[in-house]
């Protein structure tokens, strides 16, 4: 018998389904720096390395006290090389410094450092992020993912990294259909599970045993 998508759903939440927000040690709210930290997390997270390392750098940020656009703008380079490296972001921490840097002084001088600006502003969320250099698809899909929890009108939104690993699972790719499993408030949280499945072979598995 094919498994039911709803049970299938709330078993990715119950074991999977951590945001990346939550790994980040991001308490994520609609507040100007929670969504600096989450459109950090963003860029740190869209390159090509694995998401523990990533996640890892991004703690050491907020480890550092760079949780608003203006601390990680006074800032230097360097030091922002060394946190990063300190999370293990060695391949791509000189880039990413600069980038960071170029990215607090952007949301600094366009929106005041508060992100709600650029939400009230935006008749396409998914395009604009791709203003800020270092933010491309993939990065843009990351914040959008997780920011429907405290910005409802995003919903239900659903990358292509979650809608591959929601179809390994049986689930549908699309983003009706999939949010019509879940309540809204577990929605991200099954987002995150789909992305673990999509990344991890292990998740995968896991999840296809207890379906």
């Amino acid at each position: 018998m094919a498994a039911d998508p709803a049970a299938t759903a709330r078993e990715v939440v119950r074991r999977h389904g951590r945001t990346f927000a939550e790994e980040a040690r991001i308490r994520l709210r609609d507040k100007p720096s929670p969504l600096w930290c989450l459109l950090v997390m963003s860029l740190i997270c869209s390159a090509r390395i694995s998401a523990d390392i990533a996640l890892a750098a991004t703690r050491e940020l907020w480890a550092a006290g760079w949780r608003t656009p203006r601390a990680m703008a006074a800032s230097t380079w360097q030091q922002r090389v060394d946190a990063l490296g300190r999370g293990g972001y060695r391949r791509y921490d000189e880039r990413t410094a600069a980038q960071l840097g170029e990215l607090a002084e952007t949301v600094l001088e366009q929106y005041g450092g508060d992100l709600r600006r650029l939400r009230e502003a935006t008749s396409d969320l998914l395009g604009d992020l791709q203003q800020f250099k270092g933010i491309g698809p993939v990065g843009a899909g990351i914040f959008c993912r997780d920011v429907q929890a405290v910005w409802p009108d995003v919903a239900p939104f659903v990358d292509d990294l979650a809608a591959d690993g929601a179809a390994k699972l049986g689930l549908p790719r699309s983003a009706d259909r999939l949010s019509a499993l879940v309540s809204a408030a577990d929605f991200p949280r099954l987002l995150a599970g789909c992305v673990r499945s999509a990344l991890d072979e292990d998740v995968l598995e896991d999840l296809r045993a207890h379906r």
